[in-house]
């Protein structure tokens, strides 16, 4: 299972349109070339802080079954980590998320 953080406003958006194309907090697909911010689940903390430090806004966090996919998934270790992420590299089909769970805001 991929876990990928999202505002909830982008999901909701997703799941009208079919698919979710949302890199990062404000970067689409197109502009980063992969879904970003994904990771396992012992990495997630860490990616919320990195990327979702300050957001006041409801955020959830994706399961992502790899198997709906249809696009390939790389391990990629970014510029200055130690950890290596999965990379999306493609839309998610709105039925490869299997859950969708809130996430507390920072702080909490």
């Amino acid at each position: 299972m991929i876990l990928h953080l999202a505002l909830a406003a982008d999901w909701a958006a997703a799941r009208q349109a079919g698919e979710y194309r949302v890199s990062t907090l404000g970067r689409t697909l197109e502009q980063e070339g992969y879904i970003h911010a994904c990771s396992g689940r012992e990495q997630l903390d860490g990616v919320a802080g990195r990327y979702y430090g300050g957001v006041t806004e409801p955020l959830v966090v994706l399961a992502i079954d790899e198997s709906l996919l249809g696009c390939p998934v790389v391990l990629e270790t970014p510029p200055g980590a130690a950890e290596r992420f999965p990379h999306i590299y493609g839309p998610v089909p709105a039925g490869a998320v299997v859950s969708a769970t809130p996430y507390p805001p920072a702080g909490d």
